[in-house]
Parts: structure tokens; sequence; C-alpha cells
């Protein structure tokens, strides 16, 4: 096998990690260093007690918190979390949070014992409660045309510089009606990466309800839950909904496209934000 004698790579990007591999290419190898996605146990710290424990990548963590809390209905609004410190220990990385005490003597009943895998987005909720919470109605009543659904999936694609280095990462991006890309996180969860959308839009002001995410991923219940708590009224995602997530989105009022693509889409639920070149 050949040696990798070609100049040291950059550092890594944040999110990613630097590593030897064999890389193979029918009976030839040779050894490579490679960037491969980091994944490591990030815990959400609320008022000094630990809620819950998400296998995450290590970067935009404090966007990833705010979306978090306010997804997973731990706080109401953004300004009731305030991240006070990122701890980043031996184990793994601490978010401390802070919130109203209210609201923390409200998660006693529902704290997560289990950890959150990066492909799980309510492992280890307690009660049924927890897991079909229903968000309020959608109000946004935006018109968005196909053509600025496919533009905001391809501008999200050349946004996902940790994917395009590793190929192991999830993307959620925001987009005005015209398809044009806002914000976009990225993360080794398709859960997380939302959540981290949706911190980030908070932080930088950014209405959920003038325009709409896109998804790189399959739109499960969890995806379609927390669009609709943030407020988000359509939601495009490049696989398929389950069926539970179409009941969702159906009663949140949340217009919900799977199998987004360039050569069509399918629409699931609320059809009419979405137009054709033709009208509805």
């Amino acid at each position: 096998m050949a040696p990798d004698n070609r100049p040291d790579r950059p550092a890594p990007a944040a999110g990613s990690a630097l590593r030897r591999v064999e890389r193979w290419r029918g009976d030839s190898g040779e050894a490579v260093v490679d960037h491969v996605a980091e994944e490591v146990p990030v815990a959400i710290v609320c008022n000094g007690e630990a809620f819950a424990v998400m296998m995450a990548t290590p970067a935009d963590l404090s966007d990833f918190a705010t979306g978090f809390a306010l997804s997973e209905g731990i706080v109401a609004r953004p300004a009731d979390a305030r991240v006070e410190r990122i701890e980043h220990l031996l184990e793994g990385i601490e978010i401390h949070l802070a919130i109203p005490q209210a609201r923390a003597e409200a998660l006693s009943h529902r704290r997560r014992s289990l950890e959150g895998r990066s492909g799980c987005g309510i492992c280890g909720s307690r009660t049924l409660e927890d897991v079909l919470r229903q968000p309020a109605p959608a109000t946004a009543e935006l018109r968005v045309p196909a053509g600025a659904m496919r533009r905001a999936l391809r501008e999200l694609r050349e946004a996902q510089a940790i994917n395009t280095l590793t190929g192991a990462t999830h993307a959620a991006g925001f987009a005005g009606p015209d398809g044009g890309l806002r914000l976009a996180r990225e993360d080794v969860g398709r859960h997380n990466a939302l959540d981290k959308l949706i911190g980030a839009m908070h932080a930088a002001g950014v209405d959920p309800g003038g325009g709409f995410a896109v998804v790189t991923s399959r739109a499960s219940y969890e995806m379609v839950m927390k669009a609709a708590s943030a407020g988000i009224a359509l939601l495009a995602a490049i696989s398929a909904p389950t069926a539970l997530a179409i009941s969702l989105a159906e009663r949140a009022n949340l217009s919900l496209i799977g199998f987004a693509r360039e050569q069509g889409h399918t629409v699931y639920t609320h059809g009419r934000r979405l137009l054709r070149a033709d009208g509805p």
C-alpha cells in the first residue's frame, strides 16, 4: 500500500476531525489522512440539573442549546433560555442553561433518564405526553413557488461544509419565499441539525413565518413537531415522511413536502402554500 506522501492536510473544520485511513479503489489502496465527522455526548444542564444527553456534532452549540430548549418545550421564549457556559470535559460537553425557576420545576416529571442518540429525537422521554406534544397551529400563510424550494435545496447542499469534508452529516436550512438560503446548520443527528437551525434563527432575529425550512433527511414525527413548535409553516424534506408526521402536520397546519428533489416532490399536507407555475 502506498504511503500518504502528500503535504499535510489543513486543520479540520469545526465538527470534523482528521484520521488516518486506508482508501481502496478496486485492487489499489493507499494510506491517507481523511476528514471524519465528530460525534460526542452533549449534556443539556438546566439550572444545574442535567436534563438530557444527546450525541451531537460539537459545532454551533449555543444554537443547539437554545433550539433544543424551544423545540422540546423546556421554555416558551428564546429569552427564557440563557447559555451560561459551555464546558468541554473528558467525557464530553456540558451546556449550562439558565431558565426560569418555574420552568425548571416543570421539568422534574419529564427529565430524560437515557441518552439521546444521534439518530433519535425523543430517546429517553419518560411519558407519552412528553413525546406526543401538540404544537400550536402554524399561522403564516406564505406562498412558495416550487422553483424556490428547489433553489433552497441546492443552496443547502452548497452550504454543507462539514458534510462536504466527511459525507456524514445532515443539514437543516431556512430560506426566504424566493428560496434564497438565510441560515444553515449541520449535525450527525437530523434532529440536532434542526434544533441548531431554530436556535440560530432566534439568535439572528429571523421570523420563522417569513420563510420555510428544508432538511436533508426524512420527515419524521419529531422533525415535524420541532418545525411546528418553532412557528415554521412549511417543511420540505428530501426523503419521506412517516404516517404520524403527516397526521401531526395536518393538525398543526404545517405544509409538509417530501421527496423534494430537482425532478419533483410530493405534497402531503396543506399544499396551498406551495405554488406551481400555473397556480397552487
